[in-house]
């Protein structure tokens, strides 16, 4: 994407001579392309005032936060300096309109407040995104307003079924793609619309998810999904100010950067009617006593002791919904690896590219892959073969509808068939090697926007504040940020958890089922690494974890061996073993590369203990650095792998 951008902004300057052309007449969805030269954002809406002349009214009556530029009197100026914007400029057409349908006379006529929230929602400030990168999906950087641009796609059947596309489903990008010199500006037909009810009040308006909506309000889970901002959380200007805090990691300084506010966000995964219907559910009733033959199979000890409490997170129909819903915001690219990670990185010919998670089930984990361009929950498969379970499809935002499903905190996505913590995804669904990224061993990483950042600037992390870590508890000497993705570095999923300092760390572990695991944790060794002793639930894990030490230390690699001599290969695999480690998998590789098990001696396993996993128990994991001084920790993933798999008499595979 970065490259991309900067190839349009190249061509631009390239075509300086030229001047940019202006068509009066476009049609919606005529798809044509301008080129805007030696033009900042604001240059080129000021040269078309014909067009612009309401929006520009609106981005001057806005003021910016202290945050977002200095020595700037208003929005219409920002979009005149330096940085790198994606504008979503709504036309004069567009501006009244809005004017007519809300009762405003003219622009001034507008609450500041309202015009600052309108402003915002038209312009991300992290990226130049061209429709050449996102057709469909969501922009992986937020808008200044804090909510997620969600682009879909249609075709105008009254045009050769020409391609159409949508900011937030509703206002129709007509002219796209006007490269200037500080990003690139998009006209649209309608103003922006982002609702500010809750997520549970907006899933009532949806008529088509009836049913889920009256059994999210039975079992009073919709009451877990009406939070928002944090009012405890509190960070110093200095601080949010990106040019401000310097950390050095990887052999970098790297600017540290804060959230002004702390966020909580939601995500459902919801049955339509019509889906539950397939299935003989065409009332509450129905869905009650379905879920009572679900659950009561999955968890025949509290068989018939709660049927009737239906807050009771032990009662069947509060296991169904709670199921459902996630305690973070996640778009449609965020459940299973996308984009360049999925296409450059990873193996699609050895394993389905995949995430595990923690539902608001206590005791339940979905698997979400991605395989042949979807989207899956709790699918069992290997590669491009077929499944032996096939998994629940989460629609996309384009296979949706027109409806709006974004909410203030946060947003759900439709099924095409049942999601249930069932017996077979408990016991073969889930029967095999769960790979947990770091990025998603906490709630706050993904809400406050730090997951899944490809292309940003890499001296860039997202730092996070002792105490507000959901699922971490970190000591006064501890650092934890989040580092943009990258996909040549050495970590899975081109992104890792940087921890730094004299640090001392404990994270809550997701919940598997009940069973014996081996754990093992992933990481990138480095000479700046540290030296960690890990515990388990506060036990020691054996001795302490060097984090300087890369499989070079270990046993002499030949990448040609690894490649062709299978006798060789489970020699390595064996010595390793016996030393408690394990090379990195061979479905997942730098751009260009063979994979991280041949190509990435820095990126390694090392196997901490062998544990048993009870129902409903918490697991922490604790990491204590042992070094005195200000050493880092790139922190990768965590494995937790059953007895079924590491002691299979096939062998575990390589993936």
């Amino acid at each position: 994407m970065r490259n991309k951008s900067l190839y349009f902004l190249l061509a631009a300057a390239l075509l300086m001579g030229i001047a940019s052309c202006v068509d009066n007449d476009v049609k919606d969805g005529d798809a044509s392309y301008y080129s805007a030269t030696k033009q900042t954002a604001a240059e080129f809406l000021a040269e078309h005032p014909e067009k612009y002349s309401m929006y520009i009214e609106l981005l001057q009556r806005a003021k910016p936060m202290q945050t977002e530029g200095e020595n700037v009197s208003n929005y219409y100026s920002m979009l005149g300096t330096y940085g790198t914007y994606t504008v979503y400029a709504p036309d004069n057409e567009a501006m009244k309109t809005y004017l007519a349908e809300n009762g405003f006379e003219s622009i001034q006529s507008i609450p500041e407040r309202t015009c600052d929230t309108i402003v915002r929602n038209h312009i991300v400030n992290k990226g130049a995104y061209f429709t050449t990168d996102y057709s469909d999906g969501t922009l992986p950087s937020m808008n200044m307003d804090d909510r997620y641009v969600v682009i879909t796609s249609d075709s105008d059947v009254n045009n050769n079924n020409a391609l159409l596309l949508y900011v937030n489903k509703r206002s129709l990008i007509t002219q796209k793609d006007d490269s200037v010199t500080n990003g690139v500006v998009h006209t649209i037909n309608r103003v922006v619309s982002a609702s500010n009810q809750f997520l549970p009040d907006l899933m009532e308006e949806d008529s088509t998810i009836s049913i889920f909506c009256q059994a999210l309000s039975l079992t009073n889970m919709s009451d877990s999904l009406t939070k928002y901002i944090d009012n405890t959380y509190y960070v110093h200007s200095d601080s949010v100010a990106q040019s401000k805090i310097v950390k050095r990691f990887g052999g970098k300084d790297m600017v540290a950067h804060w959230y002004e506010k702390r966020y909580f966000k939601y995500t459902a995964f919801v049955e339509p009617n019509e889906v539950l219907a397939q299935h003989g559910i065409n009332s509450l009733d129905d869905l009650i006593a379905h879920a009572k033959k679900v659950y009561d199979e999955t968890f025949p000890l509290d068989a018939g002791l709660y049927d009737n409490d239906f807050t009771n997170r032990k009662n069947p129909l509060n296991r169904w919904v709670s199921y459902h819903l996630m305690n973070r915001l996640g778009n449609h690219s965020d459940w299973a690896p996308s984009g360049q990670i999925l296409t450059d990185c990873c193996r699609a010919d050895v394993a389905d590219a995949e995430d595990f998670w923690q539902t608001m089930l206590k005791e339940g984990m979905v698997r979400f892959c991605r395989a042949s361009g979807q989207l899956y929950a709790n699918r069992k498969g290997e590669a491009k073969r077929t499944p032996t379970v096939k998994g629940v499809r989460v629609l996309s935002d384009s296979e949706s509808g027109k409806s709006n499903q974004q909410a203030l905190n946060g947003r759900y996505f439709y099924l095409d068939d049942l999601m249930e913590y069932s017996t077979t995804v408990r016991d073969k669904v889930l029967n095999c090697r769960i790979r947990i990224d770091a990025t998603t061993l906490s709630a706050d990483f993904m809400n406050q926007g730090a997951r899944g950042n490809l292309g940003w600037d890499e001296n860039y992390l997202f730092a996070f504040k002792r105490g507000y870590i959901e699922g971490w508890k970190i000591s006064p000497e501890s650092f934890v940020g989040v580092h943009c993705d990258n996909v040549w570095w050495s970590s899975y999923l081109g992104n890792a958890v940087a921890v730094k300092g004299q640090y001392d760390v404990q994270i809550k572990l997701p919940n598997p089922p009940p069973g014996l695991y081996e754990i093992r944790l992933a990481y990138v060794a480095s000479e700046e690494r540290g030296v960690v002793q890990v515990y388990f639930n506060n036990t020691p894990c054996g001795i302490p974890v060097d984090l300087r030490k890369g499989v070079w230390e270990y046993v002499e690699l030949n990448q040609e061996s690894l490649k062709n001599d299978e006798e060789y290969n489970i020699s390595i695999d064996k010595t390793l073993r016996n030393l408690g480690y394990m090379l990195g998998p061979d479905s997942y590789g730098k751009p260009g590369a063979n994979n991280f098990r041949i190509d990435a001696p820095e990126h390694l396993r090392r196997i901490l203990t062998t544990e048993q996993f009870t129902e409903g128990k918490e697991n922490w994991l604790r990491f204590r650095q042992v070094l005195d001084g200000d050493a880092e920790w790139s922190f990768d993933y965590i494995e937790l792998c059953p007895k079924s798999v590491y002691a299979s008499p096939q062998g575990e595979n390589r993936h």
